[in-house]
């Protein structure tokens, strides 16, 4: 009997040695990197830096894919239906956060069904609007707001979104009455802000600030409750609206069942990555401020503004069936 025992513990332990070069050869072919929404806009940005470094890190093609629609859920839910391999991953923004109050019918439970793998940074969203309106300040824009209600339409980069959301917000704690234009993503909103067909828009900080410092648009505030530090001169909004905050994250999420040794080779990277100087100079450019996290801590983080952000849409009062 203790022969026979000391032979089953030796074959597992032979098949555990066994298993481990297939893992640590992990990735061996390319990763799909799933984005919500269009090229161009900060989430495509920001995912195509890091996945540039991450090929050359593993030697393996981290290929960002766009699947556009339904405020980013159109991607989360291929990302959540894929093989737990590892090979499927998901750009985690706050959208997915939003999602879980805001959508009634969601096919998915964000935080049952994926596994939290890194946090890649923390950035802010900017109120932009069009060199048309006679706004130069936060102020300035509520009152023009409020002089013309129902006469000034806010782009968005899909229902659900911290782009949409943030708008809300404003809407309801201002009491400016505002149309919502929705689009697959804010790269293919600013042709019509700029052009003055809409008015305005909360983007993320990439590709707002890109906009702003090209002269295509005028920034009025950030979302942020103080001052950001990447842009120190554009004010707040709280500054004006006491109370007012959106904050956002991006990072990186894959399917429930994923092998936590793959979880950790992969957010293991992603800390190295934040420790790039030259990484790091190419995300503070988009504005954001680079911030490592465990996989428990950023789940955590997931779970917190999934609260936070029930807690805005129940105030807002809106809902999207």
């Amino acid at each position: 009997m203790k022969l026979a025992r000391a032979i089953l513990f030796g074959v597992i332990v032979a098949l555990g040695l066994a298993a481990k070069p297939a893992l640590a050869a992990y990735p061996d072919r390319p990763v799909r990197w799933l984005i919500g929404f269009a090229p161009g806009g900060p989430v495509d940005i920001v995912a195509r830096i890091m996945a540039q470094w991450l090929s050359e890190r593993f030697g393996q093609q981290f290929v960002v894919e766009n699947r556009t629609g339904s405020g980013g859920n159109i991607a989360a839910a291929a990302m959540i239906n894929a093989p737990p391999d590892g090979y499927t991953l998901l750009f985690v923004a706050p959208n997915n956060a939003i999602s879980t109050s805001l959508y009634k019918k969601l096919p998915y439970d964000f935080i049952r069904d994926t596994v939290p793998v890194a946090s890649i940074m923390q950035l802010t969203n900017m109120l932009v609007v069009s060199n048309d309106v006679p706004a130069r300040t936060v102020k300035d824009f509520i009152d023009y707001c409020r002089a013309n209600p129902g006469k000034i339409a806010f782009a968005s980069s899909g229902n659900g979104t911290s782009v949409h959301m943030a708008a809300e917000l404003f809407k309801a704690m201002t009491k400016c009455d505002m149309l919502h234009v929705p689009y697959r993503g804010s790269a293919l909103a600013f042709p019509d802000i700029i052009s003055n067909k809409v008015q305005l828009i909360f983007d993320n900080l990439p590709t707002a600030l890109e906009q702003a410092r090209g002269g295509s648009v005028r920034a009025l505030g950030v979302t942020s409750p103080q001052r950001w530090p990447t842009v120190p001169d554009v004010p707040a909004i709280a500054e004006t609206v006491p109370g007012y905050e959106s904050v956002g994250f991006y990072g990186i999420s894959a399917p429930k069942g994923t092998p936590p040794e793959i979880v950790e080779i992969l957010n293991k990277a992603v800390g190295e990555a934040l420790k790039d100087p030259k990484l790091v100079a190419r995300l503070t450019e988009t504005g954001g401020i680079p911030r490592a996290m465990t996989p428990a801590e950023f789940g955590k983080l997931v779970a917190e503004e999934t609260e936070k952000w029930r807690k805005v849409v129940e105030f807002a009062g809106v809902s999207v069936d």
